[in-house]
């Protein structure tokens, strides 16, 4: 119900074409936007149970099979969820509102998340970036099997971006599964920051062959942090 009300809004609101959220978007042979849809398939917060998903099967399995199927030389992975921020929910915040738990090691929605990244690999999915959101401040992580429990994955970029007018908080918690770093955090120094308090940001990126250049920016337009991810084949 809450999924059917959200979309709703969603499309009564912002300028998309009505369908299915997950979709892929074609810019040419060298971006396609693979689109999740974190929302409408989930299992209930209380993750740690053994049928906890975030995507559902069917989805899932359409995931693993449009990025690995993409002729473009750059895979940029549009979702609503971060990976490896923990992200509490609930009046006692016991309950996880993303993928991570915060504990090593997948459980609940992390073996989803694991089957994933196991399969990409096992297709030689190359130049894969992942766009995530829901948290309230700026961020870049990188993901390492070397650094993970979980580590039938190969190491991927993941940008952290928003919001553009809401409050500010953070840094979330990195549960350490699959391996993040972050290499960069602009967060405020107190939970609820105002948007006037100026924590607000967006992010651009520039694709050509060799490399996407990824800039995170506060909603004054000056950069806040600039990554240049190269091609790996």
């Amino acid at each position: 119900m809450l999924a059917g009300y959200a979309r709703q809004a969603m499309l009564e609101w912002t300028p998309c074409t009505p369908g299915p959220v997950n979709r892929v978007v074609h810019y040419g042979p060298l971006l396609d936007i693979i689109v999740m849809d974190c929302r409408s398939f989930r299992t209930a917060n209380p993750i740690r149970t053994a049928d906890a998903e975030m995507l559902g099967r069917a989805q899932a399995d359409w995931f693993v099979d449009a990025v690995s199927s993409s002729r473009a030389k750059w895979k940029l992975i549009a979702c609503d969820q971060p990976l490896g921020l923990v992200i509490e929910d609930g009046p006692d915040g016991t309950r996880r509102e993303g993928f991570a738990d915060g504990d090593p090691g997948a459980h609940g929605r992390e073996l989803e998340l694991a089957r994933i990244l196991a399969e990409l690999q096992n297709r030689r999915v190359k130049n894969m970036v992942w766009i995530t959101a829901d948290v309230h401040y700026a961020a870049a992580h990188r993901y390492d099997p070397k650094r993970a429990t979980v580590t039938a994955f190969d190491p991927f970029w993941e940008l952290v971006a928003g919001p553009i007018h809401a409050g500010s908080f953070g840094p979330n918690q990195l549960d350490p599964t699959f391996g993040p770093e972050a290499t960069f955090v602009w967060a405020p120094d107190q939970q609820n920051a105002a948007p006037w308090d100026g924590f607000q940001s967006f992010g651009t990126i520039d694709v050509t062959p060799q490399s996407l250049s990824c800039t995170l920016v506060g909603i004054d337009g000056k950069p806040r942090h600039q990554l240049a991810i190269d091609s790996s084949g």
